[in-house]
C-alpha cells in the first residue's frame, strides 16, 4: 500500500481509526447496556432507528454546507465538539451513577447529527487527496485500515464494558474523538468547496437542486439507490439488531463470544479488499453488484436456518451454531465489503469534487430513508414471532431486490451505462 507513505493519507487514517475504535466500542457497550437494562428487542431497535432519523431530515442540509466551508477546519471542529460530547456524558454517568434510557437516546441522536454534517464533508476529502487512478487503492487502503480499528473494537468493548463499565468507555470514546482531531488538523486538503456569495435560502435552494440535477445524471447512481433502499430496509436492522439478538437471546451466549462474531465479521471486511484485484477489477460492476447480494441473500436464509430451535436441537452444541454464524458472517461481511469498495469507486469517480457533499448526503438519505421503519419493524417481529423467522424474511427480500434489479444493471451495461473498474 504505497498510498500510506504519503503522510497526509497516514495521517487522515490514524486519525479515523483511532475514533472509529472509540466509537464502535462505544455503540457495543451501549448495545449491550440498553438490552441489558430494558430485555426488549423492540426498544433496543427503537433506539437505533431514532439515531437515523437526523440523518434523513438534516441530510440535504449538510450536504450543501459540506460543498460550503472548508472541509478541514470542518472535519477537526465536528471532532472537537463529539469529543467534548461525549466527555460530557461520561461526567453525567459518574455523577448520576449511570444513565436514563432517554439520556442514551438523546447522546444517540446528538452524536448522529454531528456525524451527518462531519460525514458530508468527509465525503470528498480522499478524491481531493489522491488522483483518480489511485482512488481503488485509496478506497482499498482505507477499508482494510478500518476494518482492523473494527476487528479490535468488539474485543476491546466486551473486555473493557464486562471489567471497567461504561463509565470507562465513554472516556475512552471522548479522548478518541480528540486524538482523532489532533491528526487531522496535520493533513493538507485542496481547496474544492464553493463558497456561496451570500449565505442565504436562495443560496441554499440553488445549489441543493444543482446537487440534485448532478445526482438525476448518472443513471448508474440511481439505480444503485433503488437496490439500495431494498438492502438497507432488511440488511441494516440485521446486523444492527439479528445477531446481538441471536447470540445473546435465543443461543444464550456470552458477551465475549458476540465480541468474537463481531470481530470475525471485521476480519471480513479486512480480507475483502484484498480480494479486489485485477480480475474482480475487470467484472462488469451490475455483475458484480448482482452476484454479490444475491449469494448474501442466500446465505442470510441459510442463517435463519441455522438458528432454529429444530436445528439447535438436533446439533445439541450451542458453540457449534456460534461458530456456524460466525462463518455465515464472515462470508455476508465479505461479499458486501467488496461490493461497496467498488460502488464507492464509481461514486468517486463519477461526481464532480465541488459537488460530492450535495450528491452524496442526498443519496446517503434516500438510502437511509427506509432503515427506521427496518429496525422497528424487525425488533417487534422479534417480540412477536421470532428472530429465524425474521430472519428468514430478510433473505428473501434481499433475494429478491437483487433478481428485479438483474435486469436492470446488465442492460446497462450493455448500453455502457456502467463503466467497468479498471487498474
Amino acid at each position: 500500500m504505497k498510498i500510506l507513505k504519503r503522510r497526509d493519507f497516514r495521517d487522515l487514517m490514524i486519525g479515523k481509526a483511532i475514533s472509529m475504535i472509540g466509537s464502535n466500542v462505544q455503540q457495543f457497550a451501549l448495545s449491550l447496556y440498553v438490552l441489558s437494562t430494558t430485555q426488549s428487542a423492540t426498544l433496543f431497535a427503537s433506539m437505533l432507528a431514532i439515531s437515523i432519523l437526523p440523518r434523513i431530515v438534516l441530510s440535504p442540509v449538510a450536504g450543501v454546507f459540506g460543498d460550503w466551508f472548508d472541509r478541514k477546519k470542518a472535519i477537526v471542529r465536528l471532532d472537537v465538539i463529539n469529543g467534548l460530547l461525549i466527555g460530557s456524558y461520561a461526567l453525567y454517568f459518574y455523577v448520576n451513577d449511570g444513565l436514563s434510557l432517554w439520556s442514551v437516546y438523546l447522546l444517540v441522536i446528538l452524536l448522529e447529527i454531528i456525524e451527518v454534517f462531519f460525514g458530508s464533508a468527509m465525503g470528498a476529502v480522499i478524491p481531493s487527496m489522491v488522483n483518480k487512478k489511485d482512488l481503488i487503492e485509496a478506497n482499498r487502503s482505507r477499508s482494510m485500515i478500518m476494518s482492523l480499528a473494527n476487528m479490535m473494537a468488539p474485543v476491546l468493548a466486551s473486555a473493557i464494558y464486562g471489567v471497567f463499565g461504561l463509565f470507562v468507555v465513554l472516556v475512552m470514546n471522548a479522548l478518541s474523538f480528540l486524538a482523532s482531531a489532533f491528526f487531522e488538523n496535520r493533513i493538507e486538503i485542496p481547496a474544492f468547496h464553493k463558497q456561496p456569495t451570500r449565505l442565504d435560502f436562495n443560496s441554499f435552494k440553488a445549489d441543493f437542486f444543482d446537487g440534485l440535477r448532478v445526482l438525476k445524471s448518472h443513471r448508474v447512481l440511481t439505480n444503485i439507490i433503488g437496490l439500495g433502499v431494498f438492502l438497507n430496509f432488511s440488511l441494516s436492522p440485521l446486523f444492527s439488531v439479528g445477531i446481538v439478538v441471536i447470540v445473546m437471546d435465543v443461543l444464550k451466549a456470552s458477551e465475549f463470544e458476540l465480541g468474537l462474531i463481531m470481530t470475525i465479521s471485521a476480519v471480513a471486511m479486512f480480507v475483502g479488499p484484498l480480494l479486489l484485484g485485477k480480475k474482480v477489477q475487470r467484472v462488469p460492476m451490475g455483475q458484480l453488484l448482482i452476484m454479490a447480494f444475491f449469494t448474501v441473500g442466500v446465505l442470510i436464509v441459510l442463517m435463519s436456518v441455522v438458528s432454529l430451535n429444530a436445528t439447535i436441537q438436533y446439533i445439541g452444541y450451542t458453540q457449534v451454531i456460534v461458530a456456524l454464524i460466525a462463518l455465515l458472517m464472515f462470508l455476508v461481511a465479505l461479499l458486501t465489503t467488496v461490493a461497496n469498495i467498488a460502488v464507492g469507486t464509481l461514486f468517486d469517480t463519477l461526481v464532480p469534487k465541488e459537488y460530492f457533499g450535495r450528491v452524496g448526503s442526498v443519496m446517503n438519505m434516500s438510502l437511509m430513508a427506509t432503515i427506521p421503519l427496518g429496525q422497528i419493524l424487525f425488533g417487534i417481529s422479534i417480540d412477536r414471532i421470532s428472530a429465524p423467522i425474521t430472519i428468514l424474511v430478510v433473505g428473501i427480500i434481499t433475494l429478491l431486490a437483487t433478481l428485479y434489479f438483474k435486469n436492470i444493471f446488465i442492460e446497462k451495461e450493455k448500453s455502457h451505462d456502467i463503466q467497468v473498474l479498471s487498474s
